[in-house]
């Protein structure tokens, strides 16, 4: 639904040559709750009552947040399906003085939501954009996992697809920093077993329903954590964040048998090059691997 308005009057007048030029408007990346209301910002609502516009990932879920805040600022959608599209329809409402607060269902527009493609745009076009921070599930989970180091690497939700998920776990075997994702509740099992499989039984702190009334915060095992969602109907998206590969060299044969049955299946490397990674990477006799690789590979 596309929404007519008149924009506000915003013009500048050059002194010199007393001409009129109308301004163009700002794009306000806004913040909103992840689940508790009350974590709104105060500037965010201000923000949303003022502006113009408001683009939205689901117009019927902010709906009800505007309406609990009494703001009757006009909608438009902006969802991940109608990007490119409503990103050219935006910008032209930005040029003709409009301002148009960016927001997505929950937490912060852009961050794994839509919103990217619109602020590299309107930065493209010499637009204002201006953030209005506040909720988000990433900091929000960070900030209870007491982390020592601080130091983690965040990758969103992993891919939908088995295959391209394992090939970037296995990209993230050796990798020592924290490893946050979000997922989302049709695809934890099997997102969960994949960890387990590629990365071995790590240490996970896994944070569900951040701020709502159903809040679980769980520190366990990957095993652990597999087991208690066993035929269990999750809801909710969740936020994960495992613990980074350890600084021991030492590797099971089970676990090489696991690497090398994982890069078989990924066709990411050959058996020359699985064997060749795993013994640079544990410092380990290559005819061993190789042994072990063609058992893999069904060369024996």
């Amino acid at each position: 639904m596309f929404v007519s308005i008149m924009p506000k009057i915003r013009k500048i007048t050059d002194s010199k040559t007393s001409q009129t030029t109308l301004r163009r408007g700002t794009l306000y990346v806004v913040a909103t709750p992840i689940g508790n209301l009350e974590d709104i910002t105060l500037r965010a609502i201000r923000i949303l009552k003022e502006a113009d516009l408001i683009a939205a990932e689901d117009t019927r879920h902010t709906r009800k947040l505007l309406t609990h805040f009494s703001i009757s600022t006009p909608t438009i959608s902006y969802y991940k399906e109608k990007e490119q599209e409503r990103t050219a329809v935006i910008i032209g409402k930005l040029h003709e003085g409009l301002n148009v607060a960016l927001v997505s269902d929950a937490g912060t527009p852009g961050i794994s939501d839509p919103g990217s493609i619109l602020v590299q745009n309107a930065l493209t076009e010499d637009i204002r954009v201006e953030p209005i921070p506040g909720p988000s599930s990433l900091t929000a989970a960070l900030s209870v996992a007491g982390i020592h180091d601080n130091t983690f690497v965040f990758l969103g939700f992993a891919p939908s697809r088995k295959k391209q998920r394992q090939d970037l776990l296995l990209s993230l075997s050796q990798e020592k920093k924290h490893l946050v994702f979000f997922e989302a509740p049709h695809r934890l099992h099997s997102f969960l077993q994949d960890c387990l499989a590629i990365l071995g039984d790590r240490q996970l702190f896994w944070c569900r329903e951040l701020t709502k009334i159903h809040e679980e915060l769980t520190r366990d095992s990957l095993s652990a954590v597999i087991a208690q969602c066993k035929d269990k109907k999750i809801k909710g998206e969740s936020v994960f964040i495992i613990a980074g590969a350890s600084d021991a060299s030492e590797i099971s044969d089970i676990k090489i048998n696991e690497l090398l049955a994982a890069y078989k299946r990924s066709d990411e490397k050959t058996l020359k090059d699985a064997v060749q990674s795993i013994t640079k990477e544990y410092n380990l006799s290559r005819s061993s691997v190789y042994k072990q690789a063609l058992k893999v590979w069904g060369k024996t």
